[in-house]
C-alpha cells in the first residue's frame, strides 16, 4: 500500500512540474526585469482588461487568509495542540 507521505511527495513533484509550466506561460518575464516588476506589469494588464477581476482576486485572498486564521484558531482552542507541542501544562 502507498502511504500518505508517498502520495504527498508525488503530488508535490507534479505540482512543481506543472506549476512551473503554468507560471512560465502566464507571466511573461523579460531578462532584464525582476519577478516583482514582472508581476506588477501583469497585474496592471489584468486590471486594465477587467477591473472586476482584481476585486475578485482581492476578495479571494482575504477570504483565504480569514479561513486559514479561523482554522488555526480552531485547531489551537478546540484540540490539545498546545499540549502536544509543550506550551500548555
Amino acid at each position: 500500500m502507498i502511504g500518505a507521505i508517498e502520495i504527498l511527495i508525488i503530488a508535490v513533484i507534479f505540482g512543481i512540474i506543472y506549476g512551473r509550466d503554468a507560471i512560465d506561460k502566464t507571466f511573461r518575464k523579460s531578462a532584464n526585469e525582476g519577478v516583482v516588476e514582472s508581476m506588477a506589469g501583469d497585474l496592471k494588464e489584468y486590471y486594465e482588461e477587467d477591473p472586476k477581476r482584481m476585486v475578485k482576486l482581492a476578495v479571494f485572498i482575504v477570504s483565504a487568509i480569514v479561513f486559514l486564521v479561523t482554522a488555526a484558531y480552531w485547531a489551537i482552542t478546540r484540540t490539545d495542540f498546545l499540549k502536544m507541542i509543550g506550551l500548555d501544562q
